[in-house]
């Protein structure tokens, strides 16, 4: 077998169309980013170099063969997180970076987590296959402890958005994979019991507050993205007349409120065909999952990118029109920022990587590839 059957046999497996899906995103975020700051618009090109770079090293690691570093990855990264609470830095009252030593240059393991979280879930549910039944409550109360530990110390920083994202992403993960019914509503009816609880003494005052500002009078950002949003009306406006954007009256436009930024230039129909992208794309990713039902990796992979991408889009959305607490969540892959774009990057280099050697998956000792097929 020679390289070129090789690379052709490769190539055969990956899944160009969820690349191409990205590529509207990506030109879309770009054009309104330039438009909002050529500052912003030239870094986020770095971004964009950066993350392509991340996508590439994650494909090429073979991830299949090293399972038994996903463990490592998993509890280095929770003790990135432990060590936050010793010596992170803060910034803006939250302390969740770690500066690197001899650099001004910093970390946020929070972010690093949901990529080694999905990795333990794929390690573990792999090596124990749910029953047609689902997962019982031990096994349940197995992986639901590589998703809680993260939450506690995420939420503890404190980054309750971050962390909410990682709890309902990892139980997504579990609904997908299989659990037993009557685990869900136990837990439900649990939770619903101890929500005053958690509101009263769980809940800090600076989050009570943004529930309340959620359920009164919306606060000067929402109000502002809620006008944009408005003047664009059906089709949007010029740019020259997005004045909410152009005269700074929106905050942070490039960033968290980009979305009112879009529908005061592009209106009710662009708003609307980004969601119609993002919808394709997540379905498509749960496509994935649901086809390859016995290859537990590329399931909890594909349904956890998918959640990630469901949970970012729906909250950032609701936020900009006033229905859900301002949380500073971006809009995934859309908003300016170097974080969000790498960790997906790589999430989506790993899917890539699991994908394409689904049926040649052994690197021997030259890093060539010998093929084995199952």
């Amino acid at each position: 077998m020679n390289w070129f059957q090789f690379d052709r046999r490769i190539l055969q497996q990956l899944n160009f169309i969820l690349i191409l899906q990205l590529i509207p995103i990506f030109i879309l975020s770009s054009y309104l980013v330039y438009e909002i700051s050529e500052r912003s618009f030239n870094s986020q090109m770095i971004y964009y170099g950066l993350s392509s770079v991340a996508f590439f090293v994650a494909f090429l690691i073979p991830w299949r063969k090293f399972q038994w570093l996903i463990p490592l990855a998993y509890w280095f990264n929770l003790m990135l997180l432990l060590s936050v609470d010793l010596f992170g830095k803060k910034i803006l009252g939250a302390q969740r970076w770690i500066e690197i030593p001899f650099t001004h240059m910093t970390i946020q393991p929070s972010e690093f987590i949901k990529i080694t979280v999905l990795l333990m879930l794929g390690y573990l549910i792999s090596r124990n296959p749910p029953p047609k039944s689902g997962y019982d409550w031990g096994m349940f109360t197995k992986l639901s402890f590589y998703i809680l530990i993260p939450f506690l110390l995420i939420a503890k920083e404190p980054d309750l958005g971050t962390g909410l994202v990682l709890l309902l992403t990892g139980f997504g993960v579990l609904f997908v994979i299989g659990i037993q019914a009557r685990i869900w509503f136990i837990l439900l009816l649990i939770l619903g019991l101890s929500a005053p609880i958690i509101y009263t003494h769980g809940l800090k005052p600076y989050q009570k507050q943004r529930i309340a500002n959620f359920l009164g009078k919306p606060s000067y950002h929402v109000q502002q993205s809620m006008i944009a949003i408005g003047s664009g009306g059906m089709k949007g406006q010029k740019q020259e007349e997005a004045t909410q954007t152009q005269l700074k009256f929106l905050p942070v436009s490039s960033t968290d409120f980009i979305f009112a930024y879009l529908g005061e230039r592009f209106g009710f129909q662009g708003m609307m065909l980004t969601i119609g992208l993002y919808i394709a794309l997540i379905l498509h990713l749960m496509f994935i999952a649901m086809k390859n039902p016995e290859d537990y990796f590329v399931k909890v992979m594909s349904s956890g990118i998918a959640f990630l991408f469901f949970i970012y889009m729906t909250v950032n959305i609701l936020m900009t029109i006033g229905l859900a607490p301002v949380v500073g969540l971006p809009l995934p892959m859309f908003s300016h920022g170097g974080t969000s774009f790498i960790i997906f990057a790589v999430l989506f280099g790993i899917l890539e990587n699991l994908l394409a050697f689904r049926f040649y998956f052994m690197y021997n000792s030259d890093s060539k590839l010998t093929m084995i097929r199952k």
